[in-house]
């Protein structure tokens, strides 16, 4: 049995707060032994989050009933922890039990010190602040989330999901956590490592930039070279890989590789295709190319990914013996 304590104090953000609730604390009926989840707080309430709802949490003055911790948030700005906070996060970390920060909640552990010599990161508006105050902690730049078994971190908002679901994934496995992604009109599974971006991103207004990427959206299926896709926004190549890196911090074929995965897990989960077509239809060159980038981006195969998240199929399709 998991028995995870969401910490709530004053101010706490309530979009991660709301993310570990929803992932946690709400009731999956089909599940054998799902988590027993307490909102808890070192303070008497009614405590009032940053979108200014209070919320009344259970008082507690210890952790000692929990195996995992999830922290939503923590001030930024250098305050004193309070002591029992400080007593009781230390005193579980040194027990051995896995703790969670979201976005934030990363300055919290760093400042008791319990980040020291171990990748972390954080939303990356704070990054350089939470780097030159904790120069001894690994920061990871532009990544979703770190996690080791022990102490995950995420970056902000939608990331805390992702950093969520892995530790679903790990506890439960990837049907469990594959089904709530779907419900959740999720994407099944983003690495930690993957950049701190949308997945479709909403480039600065420039009319014929932005028309280059829906002409490239509509053709993903063809072979789009990129130095016609620059030609489309009316840039040379080297202005047109400057504006690409400014406006989605990635290179044009890193963009397309994206895209046609996308739009393989969107075929994967709604079309009974060969492995085979949905790598045509998705603009690679063949189905082992695509095989290479699915399991690097999200860590499984399309066959797998689609057993496990298509309500569709269930199982290898006929025809395609390769996984």
């Amino acid at each position: 049995m998991h028995n995870v304590a969401i910490l709530a104090f004053e101010d706490v953000a309530f979009f991660e707060l709301g993310c570990a609730v929803e992932l946690f604390a709400l009731p999956r009926p089909g599940v054998e032994d799902w988590y027993q989840c307490d909102l808890v707080s070192f303070t008497p309430g009614p405590l009032t989050t940053t979108s200014g709802f209070q919320i009344c949490a259970r008082q507690v003055d210890n952790l000692d009933a929990f195996s995992t911790l999830v922290i939503p948030s923590w001030p930024t700005q250098l305050t004193d922890i309070p002591v029992p906070i400080a007593a009781a996060v230390t005193r579980f970390y040194e027990q051995g039990k896995r703790v969670l920060s979201l976005c934030s909640g990363a300055f919290l552990l760093a400042e008791l010190g319990l980040l020291e010599g171990r990748q972390a990161t954080t939303h990356w508006r704070y990054g350089e602040k939470f780097k030159s105050r904790y120069p001894g902690v690994d920061y990871q730049d532009d990544v979703l989330y770190v996690y080791d078994g022990q102490i995950g971190c995420s970056a902000g908002s939608s990331a805390a999901i992702d950093l969520c679901l892995e530790v679903i994934r790990d506890d439960y496995g990837y049907k469990v956590a594959n089904r709530m992604a779907r419900g959740m009109v999720l994407s099944a599974h983003r690495k930690g490592g993957q950049a701190q971006f949308a997945e479709t991103p909403v480039p600065e207004n420039n009319s014929q930039f932005n028309n280059a990427i829906d002409w490239a959206l509509q053709n993903l299926d063809k072979t789009i070279d990129i130095n016609l896709f620059a030609q489309k926004a009316s840039m040379s190549r080297r202005t047109f890989d400057r504006k690409f890196r400014a406006d989605f911090n990635i290179t044009p074929k890193e963009w397309l590789t994206h895209q046609r995965l996308n739009l393989a897990k969107e075929i994967l989960e709604n079309q009974n295709y060969s492995i085979e077509k949905v790598a045509a239809l998705s603009g690679f060159d063949n189905a082992a190319t695509m095989r290479h980038h699915f399991r690097k981006e999200f860590g499984i195969t399309p066959t797998l990914h689609r057993k496990n998240f298509s309500p569709l199929v269930n199982g290898i399709m006929v025809g395609d013996s390769t996984p």
